[in-house]
């Protein structure tokens, strides 16, 4: 079975790929998602696309005739076309839980790089700068001891994220569809939600229901310092208004992992702003999660080959 690996590959998964391949006698290509030529070359014997961010089209399932399974390496299966899959016969699955322990991590450095202002310290420290803290940032530098921490979504990684945030000596609310009875912080609506959170996170997929969750309206109804996180997916917010919350100064700041545009251009405004802490859609990526997400794929593409059933199909 040829399977394609869609991502630019570094030496370490690189030599893991080729071992698993070896040991179960499978063709594993590695083709970084900027290579489209190529990877519309391997498409067209692939029997099996093991899907990261790069959006998988009806043109790509129709140029590849043998293609049985896209794996999503992840959780979100926003940027797979479902419809065309399904009409093509396609097998789409995904990995729930892979990624939760290295995106609850980010969550949480993102969380403190915006109450510790890590960007502009990090900047004037190279310039050389000198000592201590600029009078006007020093009314914005906070702890999460003593803040409360909203968590709009309670899956897999607010899960984990939620007792180390208590541990942390923060308070933590929650706004999903019912309370969960296992759930380490307090159920809201949200309304109060917004109203109440210091710091919030976002961790729900990307739907109809849920594009601009953050829009113009949700954060003039956030607390006036109040910072916002978003690991999830960028379409929950309102990049303009969010750019004009943190602009106008209401907004202490937002540590973004994920954009409406991926990726996203260098002229975004949001990347202009010292209060935003970015990053390029990694929350996900740590050798811990490779690892996770192999064995998943790895299993499935067995499963394929050998006519049993798939885990964690979606479609």
């Amino acid at each position: 079975m040829k399977v394609i690996y869609h991502y630019d590959v570094g030496p370490w998964l690189a030599d893991r790929l080729a071992a698993l391949a070896a040991e179960h006698g499978l063709e594993i290509v590695a083709c970084a998602e900027s290579d489209d030529d190529r990877f519309a070359g391997l498409l067209a014997d692939a029997d099996v696309l093991l899907h990261n961010l790069r959006p998988v089209t009806d043109a790509h399932m129709a140029a590849a005739p043998k293609l049985k399974l896209v794996q999503k390496l992840g959780v979100g299966v926003n940027t797979i076309d479902l419809q065309a899959a399904a009409r093509r016969g396609v097998a789409v699955c995904n990995m729930p839980g892979s990624n939760s322990r290295a995106v609850m991590e980010m969550t949480l450095l993102l969380m403190l790089a915006c109450l510790r202002r890590l960007p502009v310290f990090d900047a004037r420290t190279r310039r050389g700068e000198g000592w201590g803290w600029p009078r006007e940032m020093q009314d914005t530098l906070g702890e999460l001891a003593g803040r409360t921490v909203g968590l709009a979504g309670y899956g897999s990684v607010p899960r984990l994220l939620a007792p180390v945030l208590e541990a942390m000596g923060a308070r933590v609310i929650y706004c999903c569809r019912s309370p969960k009875d296992d759930a380490t912080g307090t159920w809201v609506d949200k309304p109060t939600l917004l109203a109440e959170s210091d710091i919030l996170s976002l961790h729900m997929p990307l739907t109809d229901d849920t594009r601009h969750w953050l829009g113009r309206d949700e954060l003039a109804a956030l607390k006036p310092g109040a910072i916002v996180v978003n690991t999830a997916r960028g379409g929950l917010v309102d990049e303009d208004a969010l750019v004009a919350a943190l602009t106008s100064g209401r907004l202490m700041g937002a540590g973004l992992d994920v954009f409406a545009e991926e990726p996203t251009p260098r002229d975004n405004p949001l990347l202009a702003l010292d209060r935003v802490v970015a990053a390029p859609h990694v929350a996900f990526f740590t050798l811990g999660t490779l690892e996770r997400g192999l064995a998943v794929a790895i299993d499935n593409i067995l499963r394929l080959r050998d006519g049993r059933e798939l885990v964690h199909r979606v479609a």
